[in-house]
């Protein structure tokens, strides 16, 4: 495929690199903290990894997940695989808040409401752990 997107750009701010894939903190003004995996090469479903590298991917996942929710304590987390645009498997992990620009619904949803100014910079600050956080945790699955 040419013209990839994520073939030519990261995805994110790249927080971690392995040969299969790379974590990257995505920079959206209203959800701090969203963050993606996102595979490699061109695999366009799940089930064209072999089970290892699902493992792989998924441990990545749930790393995540956790690192997210420790640092920064949302009121839940949002688990998305989308990847309908490019051809990279790709997943979503983005904390979520009551008070978030979306909730209860999903992050691509219409807004329901602004979030205060205040609790956002609050949240960017909490984001700012996340990718050494995220190092320290992928490093213990080792």
């Amino acid at each position: 495929m040419t013209n990839c997107i994520l073939c030519a750009e990261e995805g994110g701010e790249v927080v971690w690199r392995g040969d299969d894939c790379r974590v990257v903190l995505v920079q959206d003004a209203d959800l701090p903290g969203f963050c993606r995996v996102i595979w490699n090469r061109h695999v366009g479903e799940m089930t064209q990894l072999s089970y290892g590298e699902r493992e792989l991917l998924m441990t990545l996942v749930f790393a995540l997940e956790s690192v997210i929710r420790q640092v920064m304590q949302p009121t839940k987390i949002n688990l998305a695989a989308l990847g309908n645009q490019v051809p990279h498997i790709h997943w979503h992990i983005i904390p979520r808040y009551e008070d978030d620009a979306f909730f209860p619904g999903s992050p691509w949803s219409a807004r329901v409401r602004e979030t205060a100014s205040s609790v956002l910079r609050d949240r960017r600050q909490q984001a700012m752990e996340l990718p050494q956080a995220i190092r320290a945790a992928i490093a213990g699955l080792s």
